[in-house]
């Protein structure tokens, strides 16, 4: 059987296969599967085989690979039953950092609990991962001595560790990673001996708000009579009831001056009566913000971790304009929490950036807004309003801020009262799928002060089941203007780049997709589709890799913490299918590939969604991994457990 359709004023003659037609398609691929060419697909078995055999097509049929994942829905979305588990150690025995560190004195003497023997540290020291260490290529010294996975490139026979001086000249005065905490504000946030000044000053704004005016006093008073008057009678009533009815027991009358009422009149308050000034609601600023230029931008979305700073280099290289950090919580930050403090952490390479905080209440947000303004470096702050989790929303914060638009407006007002710099929200369309507030906000946000809205074509129900709704950031960019709206939704390709800024946005953030594929931004800037090799790939992966032994250490520790966050990556990475392998260009954000062979074996590889499989590419980075090693991705996915 053969029907007819049409689409875009051509007819095509398909044969009719309707249980595989999707949105008009009639190519025989099935919903949310990517359209890929017959000569590279495969089989499930077939797939792993080649994966198993490295490369090599085995004759005879073996063993089906244990643990492979399921291909049924259960293994999509968030991976909520992952447990909180405390860092695995991967060495028996550490080297002192006081010994690892040019021979220091230990303060803690014969009562530490590490290694001062360098001979015993490296008899026990796991091998070297390669032969040439990063940190001293670009620093001229490694930090970390001997501890370092690539200690023989810098460590002489006698453990003493080398310098290139003319490379450490060179990086006199340079200062690569800035927003570290210092040790003594963390003593004194811990301690609650960090001044808010100028938070005081608005907070006791709002409590002068929340004060009853001349009428509400008047109201109140009226008020107040009648419940006295209300109150003497039933005292009136309550004294002839005993009267008549026990004539014995005649309790003497209360005097006026004995009642709540009477008590409460000998109260005074102090009346304030004139017209309302601004020095009453908001203090002016004696200077004017910083100001930053939004537009055609392309913004590297905030990412739970996966937006590290080593990703967000990445990024950079291939033409990311702005870049934020990972969200972090008010209340860590306010308590000197070291980990929450390390998302506030800016490379020198990203030129315009900022830090997204969540919170509830205004206080809070508004000292956290206070103590980034005066202690760290950044170029914007963000409100984050648009987080869906559970353990965010359920508390008033994230999406829930949307819907108590009274705390949301003094948290902004709170915020651009102590801060020199822009203030920015991120939105979504609403908290329930069939009904948007987004627009019922934006024009009370651009009253509220804010520099710049980020709008996600979503619902917090609505999560990733359904597309981005950009018709409707159509509508609320409209709204917006002249403030710059930011449209976020379903952006993989250079075409969805294209149809996105015919909505009239002023910019574009890009989050799922530049996880998938990172060079997007290049490909948007060039206007092309990239079909990047499988070697290019590859490199990505080293640049990741040295970035994050720089940021996270060369150390077993840190090398381990880089192949964890490289493992996080990786599992929407595989989800990447090459230009060159797609039958119908280009690939759309929800579509997930089918099984395929890639045009050599690295390619291959990087198409499994087998976390077996993603710990092999790590190996060829970071060396072989622990016998303890065990990898629990956030997303849905086999473990790995060694």
């Amino acid at each position: 059987m053969e029907e007819a359709a049409s689409h875009g004023g051509e007819t095509q003659v398909t044969e009719k296969v309707p249980e595989l037609a999707v949105d008009g398609r009639r190519d025989g691929v099935r919903k949310g599967t990517a359209g890929i060419k017959t000569d590279f697909l495969t089989t499930k078995d077939k797939f792993h085989e080649f994966l198993d055999s490295n490369g090599q097509l085995p004759k005879e049929k073996e063993e089906k690979k244990e643990n492979l994942p399921h291909d049924s829905d259960e293994q999509r979305g968030q991976n909520k039953s992952r447990p909180h588990v405390k860092p695995t150690a991967y060495e028996d025995q550490r080297l002192c950092q006081s010994v690892a560190q040019e021979n220091r004195k230990c303060h803690y003497g014969d009562k530490c609990k590490f290694l001062h023997d360098v001979a015993e540290y490296m008899a026990s020291k796991p091998a070297d991962v390669g032969p040439s260490c990063y940190l001293y290529d670009t620093f001229g010294a490694c930090f970390y001595g001997v501890t370092c996975r690539f200690a023989l490139a810098h460590t002489t026979a006698d453990f003493q560790s080398m310098r290139d001086e003319a490379r450490v000249k060179a990086q006199e005065g340079r200062t690569p990673v800035r927003n570290s905490l210092d040790k003594d504000l963390q003593i004194r946030l811990r301690k609650h001996h960090v001044a808010f000044d100028r938070s005081a000053e608005y907070l006791q704004t709002i409590a002068k708000a929340q004060e009853p005016g001349p009428k509400q006093q008047q109201q109140q008073e009226e008020r107040n009579g009648e419940a006295q008057g209300n109150d003497d009678m039933v005292v009136l009533m309550r004294f002839y009831f005993l009267f008549f009815l026990f004539p014995g027991n005649q309790p003497e009358a209360p005097s006026s001056d004995q009642t709540p009422a009477a008590e409460g009149a000998n109260e005074t308050t102090v009346k304030t009566i004139g017209p309302l000034t601004d020095a009453d609601v908001i203090k002016l600023r004696p200077c004017e913000k910083k100001q930053v230029d939004f537009q055609d931008k392309l913004y590297l979305a905030p990412l739970t971790t996966c937006g590290n700073l080593p990703f967000r280099r990445v990024c950079k290289r291939f033409g990311a304009d702005i870049t934020c950090g990972e969200m972090a919580m008010c209340t860590n930050l306010l308590q000197g929490q070291q980990s929450e403090w390390a998302l506030l952490k800016r490379h020198e390479s990203e030129d315009l950036f900022g830090v997204q905080i969540e919170g509830c209440f205004p206080d809070t947000m508004t000292r956290c807004a206070e103590l980034i303004n005066n202690h760290i470096d950044v170029d914007f702050v963000d409100i984050n309003s648009g987080c869906p989790i559970d353990l965010v929303y359920k508390k008033g914060g994230g999406c829930g801020l949307m819907t108590r638009t009274r705390k949301f407006e003094q948290i902004i007002r709170g915020m651009n009262y102590v801060l020199d710099v822009p203030l920015t929200v991120k939105i979504r369309t609403g908290v329930h799928e069939k009904y948007n507030v987004a627009h019922k906000l934006i024009p009370e946000m651009k009253k509220w002060g804010v520099s710049m809205i980020t709008l996600h074509g979503r619902s917090r129900e609505q999560r990733y089941t359904k597309l981005a709704d950009w018709d409707y950031i159509n509508t609320c960019s409209s709204l917006a203007s002249p403030l710059p709206l930011f449209g976020n939704g379903d952006i993989l390709s250079y075409d969805d780049a294209m149809k996105a800024r015919e909505t009239g946005v002023s910019g574009l953030m890009i989050a799922r997709g530049a996880l998938i594929k990172p060079w997007i931004f290049t490909e948007i800037k060039e206007r092309r589709h990239w079909d990047i090799s499988s070697s290019e790939r590859l490199d990505n992966l080293r640049n990741f890799s040295n970035y994050g032994l720089e940021h996270w250490g060369s150390d077993t520790r840190g090398l381990e913490k880089t192949r964890t966050f490289m493992l996080e990556w990786l599992s929407f990475l595989c989800r990447y299918v090459p230009v060159g392998l797609l039958e119908r260009v280009p690939q759309r954000i929800n579509d997930r590939p089918p099984y395929y062979m890639g045009r050599n074996y690295l390619e291959s590889l990087m198409a499994s969604q087998h976390v077996g499989d993603w710990v092999k590419i790590s190996e060829m980075l970071l060396g072989p991994v622990p016998k303890n090693f065990n990898f629990l991705p956030k997303h849905k996915a086999n473990a790995y457990e060694k």
